[in-house]
């Protein structure tokens, strides 16, 4: 049990007819925004959920906590007991104007019911503990036809333990699993690098230093932010507008430092960064055909996590932007390339058994004029 010593805060229960009451249109709201928090198990997932819960911050947040959890004081004060000893889904309204709710079933239908409450929220967390690997959910959310009207996926942020992250990157020996703290930080958008204060003062410089280097072998797109108990600057880890694809700016500057993305030093097994760059114009049908390949059929035996890139497409003036989370991408026009820009295809990978020259050549097949 994580910061059991934490007092859940004040909660007031909603009864359903104030919920019948408040019940409005979807389609006439924008989408809201969805932040997915993921992270090993004693980081300070629970540590943020009741920071974010507690804080006077003014905006109107909803958390949804799934049924695996740690046993967080704000769920205790949540889940009644059924007649049968089953866990009851319950909505509670907090202090601070936040709302909670726990899903045994239907996240889809948890969400559809948020998003159809009269009174306008500014965001949406998802605690996912117990869910090692976040790209299923992070794919359901994202381009899910039944969900996309009323929310949208804004991004993934994952919380790592300063102390126990080297730990937490080790193989197990005795398992043939591979590490679950690679997959959290592969997929994350933002990594909160939580206990700093808990590193050594003498040596902490250093030390905070290579963690970083650590994380950004593994995920060199993600901003780190350093934090003591999750306390961190809402706006940070808020509408970060990650899989926005009219977003580019955010790509953009991703990708300004091309091939200092690209890891090096580390084996073709682990999980990596790397960046492939070229300025010929390409074929957009082939560049799908080329990405269903590589996600789909593995057909060089690279395990592909995301990719993230901007390209230089055939008869357009449009400069394109490329998302991928596993087996599922996005490619569409963003904005009309600036006069002043070097016009180039700019894309990163992560994942594991990334070979930097099979993907430079394979993509030159997507040049065009070639065949």
């Amino acid at each position: 049990m994580e910061d059991s010593d934490e007092e859940p805060p004040l909660a007031v229960e909603i009864n359903d007819a104030a919920n019948s009451n408040q019940l409005t249109e979807s389609y006439e709201l924008p989408p809201v925004g969805i932040t997915v928090i993921t992270g090993y198990l004693g980081s300070g997932k629970s540590t943020l959920i009741n920071y974010i819960l507690k804080a006077q911050h003014g905006k109107k947040i909803a958390v949804i906590l799934n049924e695996f959890g740690e046993e967080l004081g704000v769920e205790r004060a949540m889940i009644n007991e059924g007649e049968e000893g089953d866990l009851v889904e319950e909505w509670v309204e907090l202090a601070n104007g936040c709302i909670c709710c726990t899903v045994k079933h239907s996240l889809v239908q948890a969400l559809e019911q948020l998003v159809q409450r009269k009174e306008r929220l500014d965001h949406i967390l998802l605690e996912t503990t117990g869910l090692a690997n976040p790209a299923p959910l992070a794919s359901v959310l994202w381009l899910d036809d039944q969900l996309e009207s009323d929310v949208r996926l804004d991004s993934i942020i994952t919380v790592v333990d300063a102390k126990n992250l080297r730990y937490q990157l080790k193989p197990n020996p005795d398992s043939s699993s591979f590490p679950e703290a690679y997959l959290q930080i592969a997929f994350a958008d933002v990594i909160i690098l939580n206990k700093v204060d808990l590193i050594s003062q003498d040596d902490s410089g250093a030390v905070l230093e290579e963690l970083e280097k650590e994380i950004r072998d593994v995920n060199s797109l993600a901003n780190i932010i350093h934090s003591v108990r999750c306390h961190v600057d809402l706006s940070k880890i808020l509408n970060c507008q990650a899989y926005d694809p009219t977003h580019a700016a955010h790509l953009e500057a991703l990708l300004k430092e091309n091939k200092s993305l690209t890891t090096k030093g580390l084996h073709d097994s682990e999980v990596r960064t790397l960046c492939i760059c070229d300025a010929q114009q390409i074929d957009l049908d082939k560049v799908r055909l080329w990405l269903e390949e590589l996600l789909w059929d593995k057909k060089y035996g690279m395990d592909v996590y995301r990719c993230k890139g901007i390209l230089r497409v055939r008869n357009s003036d449009e400069l394109h932007t490329l998302q991928g989370v596993r087996e599922i991408y996005e490619i569409v026009p963003s904005r009309k390339w600036r006069n002043e820009e070097i016009k180039m295809n700019k894309i990163v990978f992560i994942g594991r058994f990334l070979n930097e020259e099979i993907l430079l050549q394979s993509l030159h097949t997507c040049i065009v004029g070639t065949n």
